[in-house]
């Protein structure tokens, strides 16, 4: 049986999240100007970058030194937040290829919770936090609540992905089931939707 301390892989029979439509109000909006604390110790405004940036949001990040929950596991379209930053990891030149400028991941995670992830993962592109919910609640993104690791928010978004043009959300994917996939299906609709 596969223990619950590896974050790598995704259990069989995990609960799939549905659409409840928590996300119709994002397509179109432009972003609000907020400035987003950076693993690379930049503050980055969404609003202002030019061109195709693709964001992916994740609840939060496990580490190996703490054992999952059955709890948390039991959350649909909770766990797998290792498994979808690994997909844009290894899929990150191809997004650029595709004309992503950027790519981030986003949570609302302290930076210094979310270096320690970056860096064991090796990841090529900055994690972004939203520790005091500023663009979580400018945007209305959907959360849910869950027991935090020791100071850490226990507000979690709802896994989902924005690719955003020019400051202003362009597509939405979401319900993000299951989260490995997550950057191949935004590869297939930049393939479909080129620059």
């Amino acid at each position: 049986m596969q223990q619950r301390s590896d974050l790598y892989t995704l259990p069989e029979g995990l609960p799939v999240p549905t659409d409840d439509g928590a996300c119709e109000h994002l397509r179109g909006l432009n972003l609000p100007s907020i400035a987003l604390h950076s693993t690379d110790g930049h503050l980055i405004d969404l609003a202002s970058l030019p061109g195709r940036t693709v964001v992916y949001l994740y609840p939060r990040t496990g580490r190996p030194d703490h054992p999952g929950s059955a709890a948390w596991d039991a959350i649909p379209g909770a766990r797998g937040c290792t498994p979808q930053s690994c997909g844009f990891r290894d899929h990150y030149a191809e997004l650029r290829s595709l004309g992503a400028s950027a790519v981030f991941g986003l949570s609302t995670q302290t930076v210094s919770y979310q270096r320690e992830a970056a860096e064991r993962l090796h990841l090529p592109f900055p994690l972004l936090s939203d520790g005091d919910l500023a663009l979580t609640h400018a945007l209305r993104l959907p959360t849910f609540e869950f027991e935090p690791y020791g100071s850490e928010s226990s507000t979690h978004l709802t896994r989902m992905a924005l690719v955003i043009r020019d400051g202003r959300i362009e597509k939405v994917f979401y319900p993000v089931f299951p989260p490995d996939r997550n950057a191949e299906d935004v590869i297939a609709w930049l393939k479909e939707n080129p620059r």
